[in-house]
């Protein structure tokens, strides 16, 4: 069974337009949506992907987050 993991995000409107979201417990996880909406969906696959990569790397350890 998978864990369930929940992050802090931060959703930043930006002046142009738009949505920039990061994850501060995960330096380098940004994202961008036009909407929120898009904006949410994004940045729980950048979570994913970010995980995903750092579990590949052996840089991420459970005990951490």
């Amino acid at each position: 069974m998978m864990r369930s993991l929940n992050y802090r995000i931060l959703l930043r409107r930006e002046p142009e337009g738009g949505y920039t979201v990061t994850v501060p417990t995960l330096p380098g996880c940004v994202t961008f949506g036009e909407i929120i909406e898009e904006a949410i969906t994004m940045v729980r696959e950048a979570i994913e992907l970010y995980l995903e990569d750092c579990a590949a790397n052996s840089d991420y350890r459970k005990d951490d987050h």
